[in-house]
C-alpha cells in the first residue's frame, strides 16, 4: 500500500539538494551580497544521499531531481548520477540546473544515467540577464543549453516572469524553446526564501501570460492529464507546448506528493515549512536503512502542509519572511530548500 499523509496524498518525489552554494545572485532567489552558508562539515556525502534515496524509496519515491543551489558546483556530480541511475525503484531521475556550467558537464551527466534536465532561463537580453542574475555569463547560459538539447530529450527552460522585468519575453522564450527542442514552463513570482524583494505587484499571474500568448497565436488550448506535476500545460495551434506554474495564484497542494532535502540532510515537507526532519543526524549515527525507513513513514503520515494554499489568506503586502530572519538561519533560504 502507498504512504500517504493525512490528506491522502503519496509520496513519489524526492528533490535532493547537493550544495547551498551558487554562482548567479538571481534576484528572486538570493538577490543580498552575503549569505549564512550551511557548515561544510555537516554536507551530506553521495554515499549518504543515497543511502537516504533508499529509504525513500522504500515509502513510494520513484522520481528523483537534483537541485542546489547549483548542483553542477558539487565536484564530480556524475559520480552520484550514477549510483542513483543504477536504483531500479528511480524511474525518472533529472537534474535542475542554472546552466552556466552545463556546457562541459552535459554529456557525462547524460552518460552517467541521468534522465531529464531544467535550465532556469528567465531572459534572451544579455544586459538583462546581467541585471537579474548579476553575472555576465549568458553566452555560457545558452551554449550550455545548446550542448543539453544535443545529448537529453524533452529538455525543459523553467522562467520565472516578474512585472516590470521580463514579462515581454513570453513569447520570445516560447520561441527560443522551439528552437532548441525544449519546453518552456513560465513561473509566478514566488514569495519564498530569498525573494526578499517580492510584492504582489510584482506578480504576473497566469491568466495573465495565457491571454499574452494566446492573443499571439491566435489560441491556446489546456492539455487533459493526470500528473502531479506543478505545471499546466498547454497547447499551441502549431503543435508547440508550454507549461505554468501558478502556484502563487493558482495553487496546487491538493496533489503534491514532493519532499525536500536540504544539502545537509534536513527533510522538509513543504517549500513554506518553517522547520524540518534531520535525517543526517541519525544516519550519521548508524541508523541502518529500516529505521530510516519508519522514520520517514512516521513524519510523512502525520503531513498536513498546505503551505502556498494558507499563504493566500495571509497578508501579502510583505514578503513571507523578512531579511533579518533569514540571514539568522540558512534553512529559510529557498537556494538551501532546491527551489
Amino acid at each position: 500500500m502507498n504512504l500517504l499523509d493525512r490528506f491522502d496524498r503519496p509520496l513519489h518525489s524526492l528533490r535532493i539538494s547537493v550544495t547551498d552554494r551558487c554562482n548567479l545572485r538571481c534576484q528572486y532567489c538570493m538577490p543580498e551580497r552575503e549569505y549564512v552558508w550551511l557548515p561544510r562539515e555537516n554536507i551530506l556525502s553521495f554515499e549518504e544521499i543515497a543511502a537516504l534515496t533508499d529509504a525513500f524509496a522504500d515509502e513510494g519515491v520513484n522520481r528523483v531531481r537534483i537541485t542546489g543551489g547549483e548542483p553542477l558546483l558539487r565536484r564530480d556530480l556524475h559520480v552520484l548520477i550514477e549510483a542513483l541511475a543504477a536504483r531500479p525503484a528511480i524511474a525518472d531521475l533529472a537534474l535542475t540546473t542554472n546552466g552556466v556550467l552545463l556546457r562541459t558537464q552535459a554529456k557525462r551527466l547524460r552518460e552517467a544515467g541521468l534522465h531529464r534536465i531544467t535550465v532556469s532561463l528567465d531572459t534572451l537580453k544579455r544586459e538583462r540577464f546581467r541585471a537579474l542574475t548579476g553575472s555576465s555569463d549568458f553566452d555560457a547560459v545558452i551554449a550550455g543549453i545548446h550542448a543539453a538539447a544535443d545529448v537529453f530529450q524533452g529538455l525543459k527552460l523553467d522562467s520565472v516572469v516578474i512585472r516590470g522585468t521580463n514579462e515581454d519575453e513570453l513569447i520570445a522564450l516560447i520561441e527560443f524553446a522551439r528552437t532548441v527542442r525544449a519546453e518552456v514552463r513560465f513561473i509566478e513570482y514566488m514569495d519564498v526564501g530569498g525573494a526578499t524583494r517580492w510584492s504582489p505587484a510584482s506578480v504576473v499571474p497566469r491568466a495573465e501570460m495565457l491571454e499574452v500568448i494566446a492573443r499571439h497565436y491566435g489560441g491556446v488550448i489546456p492539455i487533459e492529464e493526470q500528473s502531479s506535476a506543478p505545471a499546466d500545460r498547454f497547447l499551441l495551434p502549431d503543435g508547440t507546448t508550454f507549461g505554468i506554474i501558478a502556484s502563487t495564484t493558482m495553487p496546487f497542494c491538493s496533489t503534491c506528493d514532493r519532499a525536500r532535502l536540504t544539502a545537509d540532510g534536513i527533510w522538509l515537507l513543504c517549500l513554506y515549512a518553517a522547520a524540518g526532519t534531520d535525517l543526517r543526524r541519525p544516519l550519521r549515527a548508524g541508523a541502518t536503512r529500516e529505521e530510516l525507513r519508519q522514520l520517514i513513514h512516521a513524519v510523512w503520515s502525520l503531513r498536513a502542509d498546505r503551505g502556498a494554499e494558507e499563504r493566500l489568506g495571509m497578508d501579502r503586502q510583505t514578503t513571507l519572511i523578512p531579511l533579518r530572519a533569514l540571514k539568522k538561519d540558512a534553512h529559510l533560504e529557498m537556494h538551501t530548500r532546491g527551489g
